[in-house]
């Protein structure tokens, strides 16, 4: 592998897209510590501790959001709406047709319309968070000139970000919105390590249980390379053609179905349906506190004391309870089930099949392809998604464990994101090393 990527690094071509995808990653570290002004930090760490939600947005964002920066969003806004966009083709046939037979132009359509939609997402999320910041005393100058500046410069961060990925998918390797939510990920690891090493200096590491997550660490890596690059491959063979005055034999192939095909999709949608009421409850449990619109739901037939209810709440529904647990297995089940379903088209396969003259030996065309290869995918999502509730719910089971290392866990979330992302740019490496007669990282 070192050889492989000496001889890499040896290619100008490769060589200057790397040194890209780490300039850019030096602007986005440069961008996270550019904070707005007139702000309480203080005050702003008091507020992110009310809930485990803006914990999950501020690691999204790279530890933007714990420094207010103008950044402070991330690029969560992008993805909720590159799922919105991808799921909105399945509902409306014009954007399908767009998608499956505009080319090049019909994919810069989507994604002028995916850059729009975020714009739209990043106004709402900015004007909620700056609403909420103003009435909880973050910002020195109150005015709605100033709340207006924070609206815009978080915006116009977001969208900074947006372009920045779009600039290292294009001059650099990889795609460059993954890579800035991989180099935000992995920006937190030197935190916790240093964490550790202070708590061993102090004699208050348990050896053992270091070794247990080292284990517990490894066997979890591994098992999400398999799952990411394993796959259920369906024989095809294509009958006989006659074109012209030349007939072609007919050859064999295969389907390849992923066995993963939700990704790390199914746990974000998961962990943000159970985040949100936990952090609703806080805000409604300090109405007086809060700003004037989460006041006003605070008058509905809302107990005297509503901070009791979100205290028994977080008790009885807390992230390291039974019931939020069975709950959070249950959420990533169903919708991994979904998403496989919006991803993989199952009648558009076995179409394309018959256009081709192709089939599946013992399978007839139509119907009875569409059928077969829905019961594999179902088959093959059933063991997906109970490893990836498995997965979800394993940083729980680790902290209830406790294992004396209480400054590392095993984030399912982020091993998912940073293992694909290392992954895929590995595998696009590798490809522009073949082009050059270079021998790869993976090997066959």
């Amino acid at each position: 592998m070192l050889n492989s990527l000496r001889s890499a690094l040896a290619v100008p071509d490769i060589k200057n897209r790397v040194g890209f995808v780490f300039f850019a990653f030096a602007v986005f570290i440069f961008m996270i510590h550019v904070q707005l002004p007139n702000v309480n930090i203080g005050a702003w760490n008091e507020i992110m501790k009310t809930g485990t939600f803006f914990s999950f947005l501020g690691f999204l964002s790279g530890g933007a959001l714990q420094h207010l920066s103008l950044v402070a969003m991330g690029i969560t806004p992008y993805i909720n709406a590159s799922i919105i966009m991808q799921l909105m083709t399945v509902v409306l046939p014009q954007l399908e047709e767009l998608q499956k037979h505009g080319g090049e132009e019909g994919r810069k359509t989507i994604g002028r319309y995916t850059r729009w939609l975020t714009i739209l997402l990043a106004g709402i999320q900015a004007t909620t968070m700056t609403l909420t910041m103003r009435h909880a005393g973050v910002f020195y100058d109150t005015s709605l000139l100033f709340s207006l500046y924070a609206i815009i410069g978080m915006l116009t961060g977001t969208m900074f970000l947006v372009w920045l990925g779009e600039q290292i998918t294009e001059k650099g390797i990889g795609n460059g919105i993954s890579l800035i939510i991989f180099i935000g990920i992995v920006l937190r690891f030197p935190q916790q390590l240093g964490q550790t090493f202070s708590l061993g200096s102090r004699g208050g590491l348990n050896i053992f249980g270091l070794v247990i997550f080292a284990v517990l660490s490894l066997v979890t890596i591994v098992s999400i390379v398999f799952m990411y690059q394993g796959q259920r491959r369906i024989p095809v063979q294509q009958a006989r053609r006659v074109v012209g005055r030349k007939m072609f034999a007919g050859r064999s192939s295969y389907i390849p179905l992923r066995l993963n095909n939700a990704g790390v999709i199914s746990i974000i949608f998961a962990i943000s349906i159970l985040l949100l009421p936990q952090q609703a409850l806080t805000w409604f449990g300090h109405a007086g506190d809060a700003p004037r619109y989460v006041q006003l739901f605070s008058h509905f037939n809302w107990p005297a004391n509503p901070s009791a209810y979100a205290l028994a709440f977080s008790v009885h529904f807390g992230p390291n309870t039974l019931l939020y647990n069975l709950v959070y297995f249950g959420l990533v089940v169903a919708f991994t089930f979904f998403y496989s379903a919006v991803v993989v088209n199952v009648r558009d396969i076995a179409d394309n099949l018959k256009k081709s003259g192709s089939f599946i030996p013992g399978i007839r065309p139509g119907q009875p392809t569409v059928e077969y290869i829905s019961r594999i995918l179902v088959r093959i999502t059933t063991m997906s998604a109970l490893y990836l509730g498995v997965l979800a719910i394993l940083p729980s089971f680790q902290r209830n464990l406790d294992i004396g290392v209480s400054t590392l866990y095993i984030g399912s979330t982020s091993l998912l994101i940073v293992v694909g992302v290392a992954l895929d740019t590995m595998s696009q490496i590798e490809a522009r090393l073949a082009m050059r007669d270079y021998r790869g990282f993976i090997k066959k």
